[in-house]
């Protein structure tokens, strides 16, 4: 009897721990979104919650969200700070549908002007990233002014102009969290690679995605991957 009953008690733990881990990651919450990213003392657009979301008590004029956005965009080049402040732009505009469509146009011209000029690069990951955002918090029933634009396409397209950013490939690795798998086990293994000289992507790598009792950003991207990550 014995023999039966604990194998199979077995089973029931384990698809218990099985949906225990789908139901965490899910409430976890978009991975673009739901986590704040560490820019240090770098300037983005104003920010008054202590939290990954907004408040409910900002007075931020969503009027401004376009110009603000591209103003801190067009003047730092680290490609963390251009990830928060998108992330920050995305949960505004989810308020202001007018702003929303605004930004995605505003940064879909100023990639498409970008030719071949050194700001390429940061022009069609800023719209690939946006994009991305979009398709992660504007619900499905929404209008979603990014809809129809590949920002996984664009961000690859950025990476390729920029000619190798370990920042970049922690966004990729991000993005594709659900797959393609492949390519996402390749964006890992640079972005730990690259941390050992980036002191921000290692900072940011050893933050836990959802306060201190979640696993750390390095262990969140690299749960699909065979990569092990051993903090410095």
């Amino acid at each position: 009897m014995k023999s039966q009953i604990f194998p199979s008690s077995r089973i029931a733990v384990a698809i218990l721990f099985a949906v225990f881990l789908f139901t965490s990651s899910a409430l976890a919450g978009p991975p673009l979104i739901c986590h704040s990213f560490d820019i240090g003392d770098a300037k983005s657009i104003p920010w008054i919650s202590h939290d990954w979301n907004l408040t409910g008590s900002e007075n931020y004029n969503t009027k401004n969200l376009a110009a603000d956005t591209i103003a801190v965009l067009d003047s730092d080049s680290v490609v963390l700070v251009h990830m928060e402040t998108l992330r920050r732009a995305t949960l505004y505009a989810s308020k202001d549908p007018v702003a929303a469509k605004e930004l995605a146009t505003k940064l879909v011209a100023r990639a498409d002007s970008s030719a071949n000029s050194g700001a390429a690069a940061l022009a069609w990951f800023d719209l690939g990233y946006l994009a991305e955002c979009y398709k992660q918090w504007i619900g499905k029933d929404e209008p979603n002014p990014a809809q129809g634009l590949d920002g996984y396409a664009l961000v690859k397209k950025a990476m390729q102009l920029r000619g190798g950013d370990p920042q970049m490939d922690f966004a990729a690795a991000l993005i594709t969290l659900n797959g393609p798998f492949g390519e996402h086990q390749d964006y890992v293994q640079k972005t730990i690679a690259g941390a050992k000289t980036d002191a921000l992507l290692a900072r940011n790598l050893f933050t836990h995605f959802m306060g201190p009792q979640s696993e750390t950003m390095a262990d969140f991207i690299s749960r699909t991957s065979s990569v092990k990550v051993a903090k410095q």
